[in-house]
């Protein structure tokens, strides 16, 4: 079941509750299936498409679960620009949230092949990415490229104890509204980073719970209402010269891969202060 075909004006995206086909894949996200290297790419650049790193990762229990391309103004360049895929192991694939392995690459030489942790959220078809502290494999283009990713794959599976060690630490926290408060200023900062243009929305607003089993008080549950309600955007607000608009979802696979993990951290940054 194809859960959204779009992901934003800057990138397609297909998310299913079952592992992708190579078909759903490339009707999405073409570049992956790239046959060449972009004409930009030297001799020194070793061409691996995505899709043989896809077919080793699934012959050692990956599946691809997610996957997007950004939507580039240069058409020559759209059968080669970056893309993402969410994958999951067979043996992460229970519960109320998902580990999974990110990667990035281009064929543009934009990216090399890099991988991280990252945790899906049923409920708000949300997906987070882990801070800083866990693993973020980067393989060049050059070398056994597939074999270093498989292993590259491994290594981020081997973090997940930590991020779920992380996450069960998060639930365990209680916020008071204070503190509530102060998280959602700092994430707010990190969505809008320019100190003299405020903000268009407030911290409630990032706040709000969408549905009934986020009105909780634990760093965890609040973490996830502000990335969600960040992320997705359409909230109401104000531009800098009060005219009414509507937040923009962050799609731009940079923009979101960067956001999200900045609000891991503060929210890691957070427990350790509360604990």
């Amino acid at each position: 079941m194809r859960l959204a075909s779009r992901f934003g004006s800057n990138a397609h995206t297909i998310r299913t509750d079952a592992p992708l086909t190579d078909d759903q894949i490339r009707e999405v996200a073409p570049s992956i299936f790239a046959e060449t290297a972009h004409e930009s790419r030297s001799e020194r650049y070793t061409y691996i498409p995505t899709a043989d790193v896809l077919a080793g990762l699934r012959k050692e229990g990956f599946q691809p679960f997610m996957a997007c391309q950004t939507k580039v103004r240069n058409s020559d360049k759209r059968e080669h620009t970056k893309h993402m895929l969410r994958l999951r192991h067979a043996s992460q694939i229970n519960g109320k949230e998902a580990n999974e392995i990110i990667l990035l690459n281009s064929h543009d030489g934009s990216s090399s092949y890099q991988m991280m942790s990252g945790v899906y959220r049923f409920v708000c078809s949300n997906g987070m990415v882990c801070g800083e502290t866990l693993n973020d494999i980067r393989v060049p283009h050059k070398g056994d490229v597939v074999g270093r990713v498989i292993e590259g794959a491994f290594s981020v599976l081997e973090s997940f104890e930590k991020a779920d060690e992380q996450r069960d630490a998060m639930q365990l926290l209680t916020l008071n509204p204070g503190e509530q408060q102060a998280f959602a200023r700092a994430a707010l900062t990190l969505r809008y980073d320019d100190p003299l243009i405020p903000a268009p929305i407030t911290e409630d607003q990032i706040l709000r719970a969408r549905r009934r089993d986020d009105l909780k008080d634990d760093l965890w549950t609040t973490f996830n209402r502000v990335q969600e309600n960040i992320i997705k955007g359409d909230l109401r607000g104000r531009t800098a010269t009060g005219k009414a608009m509507r937040t923009r979802p962050v799609t731009g696979i940079d923009q979101n891969v960067k956001l999200n993990r900045a609000l891991w951290v503060l929210s890691e940054e957070m427990r350790k202060l509360k604990g």
